[in-house]
């Protein structure tokens, strides 16, 4: 999906809209999590949308991007269809990843999202080997990982930033700092002020955004994106944010008041966006309506395709595993079918 310009009526608009579409299915799949119908676990977007939109926005379609176990939103932000996400969230042969992956793995590398990852700080060492091709190939397009504050303590994401500082390759480092690593808060994982702070170590800008909106988010990766263009190489961004609900679906929160949650929600991106365009004489509370009810119809329509989106069959787990034919997988998947696993043709995509 092609830039979307912020500083036009029209691409503020939009990107209210792709905010709305992903707090209405953070919502959604909360509660069909809750209600046993989505399997394993869900960790929800909802207070950080901002941040994936604004960062996606400054992006070009054939841009990459690597994300998070808190990845919803930088789909949505990136242009993937929440029919096929919420197929495989369901599990089913018509998600993104033919229900394998759920909602910690979703990847469409055709729209250039390089997957999700359940493994923290995982992200990083993709976008940097990415960037590595880009510079390879001598293309004109950037990657961009996104990571959480309790990422920045991951070795890992240190060997990324300073492989890419030292080559000069063309990615961006988000960190999105929701001041908690699961229950621990940042300030007892890290012994900087800022996480951006950490850029310094590999002589590479340092900049922290205001999360909590967009625009703000949206120009730092514009800069950055136009400096790992020119040669310049990496950025280290941190956008301050806050997710409204626990680490995942489930959690108690034992770790943070109740107070806290209230403070950082009366600075819902999404109030203060539409709020600002209001003010702004842009938009009318009859057409932010309106967006609210094209983002719920979106996401309605996404979840009846995937509850009723056909299953995969057993002998399915064993395909887009090798790239090669081995013959002990080969001969248990024809087993299966010849022991009536019900295999069919699924729809496509």
């Amino acid at each position: 999906m092609a830039t979307i310009d912020l500083e036009t009526e029209a691409g503020r608009k939009e990107a209210l809209r792709r905010m709305l579409t992903i707090r209405w299915f953070d919502e959604t799949a909360g509660e069909r999590f809750a209600d046993g119908e989505i399997p394993g676990f869900v960790h929800l977007y909802i207070g950080e949308e901002a941040v994936g939109v604004g960062a996606c926005a400054a992006l070009e379609e054939d841009d990459y991007i690597t994300s998070t176990h808190r990845g919803h939103g930088h789909c949505i932000a990136k242009g993937l269809d929440p029919k096929f996400m919420m197929a495989e969230l369901y599990g089913k042969r018509d998600g993104y990843c033919n229900g394998k992956g759920g909602s910690m793995h979703i990847a469409d590398v055709d729209a250039g999202m390089l997957g999700a990852n359940g493994i923290v700080g995982a992200g990083p060492p993709l976008g940097t080997g990415a960037a590595l091709t880009i510079e390879q190939k001598g293309e004109d397009r950037v990657a961009l990982s996104f990571l959480g504050d309790g990422a920045v303590a991951q070795g890992q994401v240190h060997s990324a930033v300073n492989l890419a500082a030292t080559w000069n390759l063309p990615v961006i480092f988000l960190v999105e700092n929701n001041h908690y690593g699961e229950g621990t808060p940042v300030e007892e994982q890290h012994n900087v002020e800022n996480l951006s702070a950490t850029a310094g170590a590999y002589n590479v800008p340092g900049i922290t955004v205001d999360g909590m909106d967009v625009t703000a988010v949206n120009e730092a990766v514009i800069e950055a994106r136009e400096r790992a263009r020119s040669g310049d190489g990496p950025t280290f961004i941190e956008a301050e944010t806050y997710r409204f609900h626990g680490h995942f679906e489930g959690d108690e929160e034992l770790y943070r008041e109740d107070d806290e949650v209230e403070r950082w929600k009366a600075r819902d991106p999404i109030d203060a966006f539409s709020e600002r365009l209001m003010d702004r004489g842009e938009l009318t509370e009859e057409e932010f309506e309106e967006l609210q009810a094209e983002a719920e119809a979106t996401i309605e329509e996404a979840l009846e395709y995937a509850q009723s989106a056909e299953e995969p069959a057993p002998d399915e787990a064993y395909d887009d595993m090798f790239g090669a034919e081995v013959p002990e997988i080969t001969s248990f998947a024809q087993q299966l079918r010849a022991d009536g696993s019900g295999r069919t043709n699924g729809g496509e995509r």
